[in-house]
């Protein structure tokens, strides 16, 4: 039986536009200059290691900025932060050309990777506010249209290569197109405080949660769940913080897995050729995007946690066969059903987070995502040891661990849906 769905109001239609934009608009910047990296390498000189070393700038200025981001979303609103921090970060990708040495490299490198980390809250937060306007999920789309993103700003980034584009005109142009975008979307956003949108939903929250729990034993309030005690944050927020970022961690190591260890484990321990060594990272994203653009629908039909605890187990029995019967083919399937199984896991925990009681607004948010780009920042490290101590087989096996953190800990998200929501209102109708 279809559910009904009531009319989204046209200001939530208008900024769930908006948003999308802004997810699209953040993986395009950098992606965009990806392809190009090796003319940077060979202008400024550097080895393998300078050049990597100053990547790896990235995700620390990301880990130094990312706890920042509730100051801003709060004095700014996440609407101009999300925005006028994406026109910042084309500007200081524009600016890459400019670095003269590896040390400016670095520092160029260091920006970009802080602004990116205050926009991903930033940009989630608001998609969580447009999200409780339509009263069902829509947040797993934007992540799909990140994913998309990505793919476009590597074309872009490979197109203009090809083309023998100066990379100062590139990457200007690119910066000029995008910031655009990203003022237009502004216009987009929704105004007032990040909390406005939670007045009146939290008895809808609650029912619903209570009515996909079954309607028995009280288990005590949904971790998600706003309610009296939103005014309060006490040690079971800091439990449920840590239990939620390593959620996340765990669906970092899942993505890592592929894109850092897929081509070697197929080219080296399974003898696959040059041109099937990539595809390990194709089926993994090309699942994962799926995953996240049809992502919504089956949220709403049945809830973020049993989305998220199937995701687990079909992470975990996916690449657990593959690494126990190895072969390419069963790798490609294996490393799918994971990406497949994480595509709603990392938006669940934001959301999670995000309407954990007593935090500042942004505040939960920022945490998980600051964990989970400790997960990217320890993922590769570790299972490069284990694969040195025993074997990158061995190491793998950290996707299947993953996949088993996710069955474990998944009961703490929230529950809560638009179908949760529809059954609680029919309850409420029949009693």
């Amino acid at each position: 039986m279809a559910l009904a769905t009531s009319p989204v109001p046209v200001r939530a239609s208008r900024a769930r536009a908006g948003v999308s934009a802004l997810f699209f608009t953040n993986a395009v910047l950098y992606a965009n200059l990806v392809p190009r990296l090796p003319e940077v390498k060979d202008r400024l000189e550097l080895s393998n290691a300078a050049l990597g070393t100053g990547i790896a700038a990235m995700p620390l200025g990301a880990l130094l900025a990312g706890l920042l981001a509730p100051v801003f979303l709060q004095r700014l609103g996440s609407a101009k932060v999300a925005a006028l921090g994406l026109v910042v970060a084309a500007v200081a990708v524009a600016a890459v050309p400019l670095a003269s040495t590896w040390t400016l490299f670095a520092a160029v490198m260091l920006l970009v990777g802080a602004l990116d980390a205050v926009v991903d809250v930033a940009q989630n937060a608001h998609g969580f506010r447009v999200q409780r306007l339509y009263g069902r999920s829509i947040v797993n789309a934007f992540h799909g249209l990140w994913s998309v993103g990505a793919v476009v700003g590597g074309l872009l980034g490979s197109a203009a290569a090809g083309a023998g584009l100066p990379l100062g005109v590139h990457l200007g142009v690119s910066a000029a197109v995008f910031s655009l975008v990203a003022l237009v979307a502004h216009r987009f956003l929704l105004p007032g405080p990040e909390d406005a949108e939670r007045v009146g939903q939290q008895q809808l929250e609650r029912a619903g949660a209570d009515v996909e729990d079954g309607g028995g034993a009280d288990d005590g309030p949904a971790p998600g769940r706003p309610g009296g005690r939103r005014g309060r944050a006490g040690a079971r927020t800091a439990v449920l913080l840590a239990v939620l970022g390593a959620l996340a961690a765990g669906g970092a190591f899942v993505e890592d897995a592929g894109s850092s260890w897929g081509a070697l484990y197929l080219r080296g321990d399974l003898g696959a050729g040059a041109a099937a060594g990539g595809l390990a990272f194709v089926a993994l994203q090309a699942a994962q995007t799926v995953g996240r653009l049809t992502g919504d629908r089956v949220v709403d039909r049945f809830g973020r946690r049993r989305v998220a605890l199937a995701g687990g187990a079909l992470t975990a029995v996916g690449m657990g066969a593959a690494l126990a019967w190895p072969s390419v083919p069963s790798t490609l399937a294996g490393f799918a059903l994971a990406g497949l199984g994480v595509a709603t896991l990392v938006p669940a925990v934001m959301h999670t987070a995000d309407e954990l009681p007593g935090l500042p607004a942004g505040a939960g948010l920022t945490v998980v995502s600051w964990l989970l780009r400790v997960g990217f920042l320890v993922s590769p490290a570790l299972v490069g040891l284990v694969a040195d101590a025993t074997s990158l087989r061995v190491a793998l096996l950290s996707v299947v661990l993953a996949g088993l953190l996710v069955l474990v800990l998944g009961r703490l998200l929230d529950p809560a849906t638009r179908a949760a929501h529809h059954r609680a209102a029919q309850g409420a109708s029949c009693a």
